[in-house]
């Protein structure tokens, strides 16, 4: 049985975008892309810390070193620049093939969205 799993995430970074008339998706900068393991339109969650809403969207590659987490289209109306969110891409993985001491890739942020792990 394929289960979906918790491949990797961005904890607690900092919104520093919301654009309204933009297509849709998450703009994330490229060096968290990278440290996370993460893949340009890989589906994704963003769960907002601040105000307990999560949605479902795509990630797309934001400037190098921008320190960039931007909200696009109506993902922009759940989140305020300032708030933390955490960041979650999901694998889908057979049940038997995953190690007993599995772990997600987790990397850490600090208030300007540089890695701290």
């Amino acid at each position: 049985m394929l289960i979906s799993i918790c491949k990797s995430k961005i904890h607690r970074a900092t919104v520093t975008e919301a654009n309204l008339n933009y297509e849709g998706s998450l703009t994330v900068d490229t060096d968290l892309i990278n440290a996370a393991n993460m893949i340009p339109y890989q589906k994704i969650s963003v769960l907002n810390v601040n105000n307990g809403s999560r949605l479902d969207t795509y990630l797309i590659r934001g400037e190098k070193g921008s320190g960039t987490i931007c909200l696009n289209g109506p993902a922009a109306r759940l989140g305020s620049v300032g708030d933390k969110v955490v960041i979650i891409a999901y694998g889908m993985l057979d049940e038997s093939e995953v190690p007993t001491n599995y772990e997600p890739t987790v990397v850490h942020v600090d208030e300007n969205n540089k890695q701290t792990n």
